[in-house]
């Protein structure tokens, strides 16, 4: 039985733990989803699952989020269905973050909305303003492990990002990148 088999026999019971911890208020909730941040197997997928739905902007069905993740600025990330993320994942939405169906994001990977400017000489570079933009993954995107996707990066319907990139500019559907920084290495699945 595969993960969107069991999200849909469950998802009744689900819905009512969300409804349940969602009395618990936005604090609450980011605690226990600290908490539980480590908690393995099916217990901790679903109580990460039902803290996520009261956190995030937008959580669709079937959204695993592995042991050992780091969330932040959830209210400003958006989630679709069947979306995985797999452990030691750190993922910063400040700048807005959108994840479409079908992605997944496997181990040590980075999305970062944010970066620093260096235009202010009189303070440190670490002390100058930071400018947020939007994240966009679509639909049936495969990140590799230890993906860096950095602000202002839109990748594009049935792409794969090869593990290691470091991914500072945009890509069209159908693409295949790599490297540091990312470039296109082929177009895959054209017609």
């Amino acid at each position: 039985m595969t993960g969107r088999d069991q999200f849909k026999k469950y998802e009744l019971i689900i819905n009512i733990l969300v409804s349940v911890f969602k009395s618990l208020g936005r604090g609450g909730n980011l605690f226990l989803l600290k908490f539980f941040r480590n908690t393995n197997g099916k217990l901790g997928l679903l109580l990460r699952y039902v803290f996520l739905k009261n956190l995030a902007k937008k959580v669709g069905s079937n959204v695993s989020i592995q042991p050992g993740v780091f969330l932040f600025g959830l209210e400003n990330i958006e989630f679709g269905n069947n979306v995985s993320i797999h452990p030691m994942c750190y993922i910063e939405g400040a700048g807005g973050i959108i994840i479409g169906n079908d992605v997944s994001i496997a181990h040590s990977t980075t999305l970062i909305s944010t970066s620093h400017t260096w235009d202010d000489i009189s303070i440190p570079i670490k002390y100058n303003k930071e400018i947020s933009s939007l994240i966009v993954i679509e639909n049936d995107v495969w990140l590799g492990c230890a993906v860096r996707i950095l602000s202002g990066v839109r990748l594009g319907t049935r792409s794969i990002v090869a593990a290691g990139a470091i991914v500072n500019k945009s890509f069209e559907k159908n693409s295949l990148i790599g490297g540091v920084p990312a470039k296109l290495i082929k177009k895959i699945n054209e017609y």
